[in-house]
């Protein structure tokens, strides 16, 4: 597609704050049946065995992020070195940032055809991805809400989840570039009824 050029098929921008509530709106997008593009899936391809990536990694850290008897990365190990120290955290984003925006060309070449397609992306402000889509929305809670889930979901110690929460931009600057905010601050799946109205409205057309 040339600089300037319309979207010729909805691309939704699905983004969030770790722990936001993102992943659950995704899930429901494909239940619906449209097709939903994962950063998160193709940035752990990448760092899947024997993967130029892995190698990469592998080379930086050595034993300390090899899962024991194995040539897999320990993903919680690799996350305990890049959550506390950005440097660390930059390289990896450097490493793996270009993979997942190729992955993305390639599905979106596969779903060409598609009316309408789902770019599942985290980091989608972090990563500069706003041009892969047609319109943006942004899964929000607030911050407490957002502590307590990532705690309860992964098992962090609550040091340990500001510190993943902090490495991504936070909710109140995101929410001010999203073209549309869910929300997802009371009882599990009460953003139902506001992400179908979304679904079923007619999408403005990007102009590039």
């Amino acid at each position: 597609m040339a600089p300037g050029e319309p979207f010729s098929q909805r691309r939704i921008g699905l983004t969030g704050g770790i722990a936001s509530g993102k992943s659950s709106v995704g899930h429901w997008l494909a239940q619906q049946g449209l097709p939903v593009l994962d950063a998160d899936q193709f940035a752990r391809e990448a760092l899947t065995p024997g993967r130029p990536a892995t190698t990469s990694v592998m080379q930086r850290y050595g034993s300390t992020v090899r899962a024991e008897g194995t040539e897999a990365i320990d993903r919680a190990a690799l996350g305990r070195i890049v959550f506390h120290d950005p440097a660390e955290r930059h390289w990896l984003e450097q490493l793996i940032h270009p993979i997942v925006r190729e992955r993305f060309d390639q599905a979106l070449s596969l779903h060409a055809d598609t009316p309408a397609v789902v770019l599942m992306i985290p980091l989608l402000f972090e990563a500069g991805l706003e041009s892969l889509c047609s319109e943006i929305w942004l899964v929000d809670c607030d911050e407490s809400q957002q502590l307590k889930r990532l705690i309860a979901r992964d098992g962090l110690s609550p040091e340990a989840a500001q510190a993943r929460i902090a490495a991504q931009w936070p909710l109140s600057r995101k929410r001010a570039l999203a073209d549309q905010v869910i929300s997802n601050q009371g009882q599990p799946g009460d953003w139902q009824a506001q992400v179908m109205g979304l679904l079923n409205a007619t999408a403005e057309v990007n102009p590039g």
